[in-house]
């Protein structure tokens, strides 16, 4: 009987991806471990491996699809011996990719009072009648680039097969200004009332704040899913962690001489140096280690439970297009400088082309956000739960410092500690911060 393939959850959190590529066609032959299809989730893009043999007999949702809920069909494989067509005209019994994503949003247009819809009601939902009774088709991408956007998808004319509205017609109407708003469509006798009608259960809405601009000034650009992803994690740290913050300065005059010594000291490797240390390197161990030397900070909060870390698993908040992720390097406190600089180069690179596993950025004991290298003096950064600490470092630089009494020119920069008050309270966040401070300034105690 015919096989089916599924969109895989690439992580426990995973609800949807996009389905970015596939790297095989109808009538290909595969085993048991090919690479099929490359799935961009908010943070990566990852391989999907076939888990069976067989042909493949049709692919359902075609490359380029975005939002593809977790379990929808995405291709059909013929089993051995079994007939290809056969196996492809299955597939008009098995549930649409897009059917997922339309069932889901069905409830946010119906009132809350209402009675659940019956099965044939997502057929609907996937058609918002016209101002003349007449439906407007859209993809289901499409229609929810429209809500967010505020646009009224009666409004918009569709490019896709048989005048169907599709992502392209959304952000067109979005630049354009010309599509009316969700809120101005008069609801048609017996339908739910536009969503944008409600009132917003937190801040205002899109309507009340595009207001204030003039309109042809500005264009609306869709939320990717990395953007909702931080705005959702970023909410709710500060909706739910206690923030406490610890500041301390540190002199690099050491570390930086240290560094340059080990530098110059490093062995060649197919005629490159074996490594290249930074200061964010060294930073990265003297946080793991001064989380060894104060287990107590080393900790996650839950409601029941303490948790407390045996390693030191340091995050580290890396740049990307369009956000940031958080490699982890774990178990640092026990690796040398040089492997915790390859291990950093490594993950910065492939951060920076998305093709880190969730394993790789999911997890962690603490962070760290360094934009010294941006010129920013100091600042504070947020906790990324389930993390209790974060430290932010700012620039070194020239400043002046008293020293028995003279003035002498060194190399500072200020560091400031986040803590999860629940976790960490502030003599212990002073503790931990003192640790690091001392490595910094006495960088040898990293080599022994």
């Amino acid at each position: 009987m015919p096989i089916n393939i599924t969109m895989p959850a690439l992580s426990p959190t995973m609800e949807e991806g996009n389905l970015a590529k596939w790297l095989v066609k109808e009538g290909d032959t595969v085993k048991s471990g090919d690479v099929i299809a490359e799935i961009e989730t908010d943070k990566a893009t990852m391989e999907v491996e076939a888990v069976d043999e067989g042909v493949v007999a049709k692919i359902v949702v075609p490359a380029g699809t975005e939002s593809v809920k977790v379990n929808a069909l995405i291709a059909i494989l013929a089993a051995d011996g079994e007939d290809v067509s056969a196996a492809a005209s299955g597939s008009a019994a098995a549930p649409k990719a897009e059917a997922a994503p339309a069932k889901a949003e069905a409830p946010a247009e119906a009132p809350q009072a209402a009675a659940p819809a019956p099965q044939a009601a997502p057929a609907a939902a996937q058609a918002p009648a016209k101002s003349g009774g007449q439906r407007t088709f859209a993809s289901p991408l499409a229609r929810r680039l429209a809500k967010e956007a505020g646009i009224d998808l009666s409004s918009v004319s569709g490019s896709g097969p048989h005048g169907r509205v599709v992502k392209s017609d959304i952000e067109k109407a979005a630049a354009g200004g010309s599509a009316k708003p969700a809120s101005a469509a008069a609801p048609t006798a017996g339908s739910a009332a536009p969503a944008a009608a409600a009132p917003a259960p937190k801040g205002q809405s899109d309507e009340a704040i595009l207001k204030n601009f003039a309109e042809g000034s500005y264009q609306l650009v869709p939320h990717d899913g990395m953007r909702k992803t931080i705005a959702k994690r970023l909410q709710e740290s500060k909706q739910t962690i206690p923030h406490f913050y610890v500041s301390v300065d540190c002199e690099l005059d050491a570390l930086l001489s240290l560094r340059a010594q080990l530098n110059a000291a490093a062995p060649e490797k197919d005629g490159k140096p074996a490594y290249k240390l930074s200061v964010n390197d060294m930073v990265i161990k003297a946080l793991a280690l001064a989380l060894r030397d104060v287990p107590e900070a080393n900790v996650s909060w839950t409601e029941a439970n303490m948790v407390k870390h045996k390693h030191s698993d340091v995050g580290v908040a890396v740049s990307i297009p369009g956000g940031l992720i958080t490699p982890i390097v774990r178990s640092a406190e026990l690796k040398s400088l040089s492997a915790i600089s390859n291990e950093m180069k490594d993950l910065g690179a492939r951060a920076k082309g998305r093709k880190l596993k969730p394993e790789e950025y999911q997890g962690g004991t603490t962070a760290v956000s360094n934009m010294g290298m941006m010129g920013v003096k100091n600042f504070a950064a947020v906790v990324n739960p389930p993390h209790a600490t974060i430290l932010a470092v700012g620039a070194g630089e020239e400043r002046v410092v008293v020293k028995k009494g003279e003035m002498k020119i060194a190399n500072v920069m200020t560091v400031t500690l986040s803590t999860d008050h629940r976790a960490v309270d502030g003599a212990l966040g002073a503790e931990l911060l003192g640790a690091f401070k001392r490595y910094i300034e006495n960088p040898m105690g990293m080599l022994v």
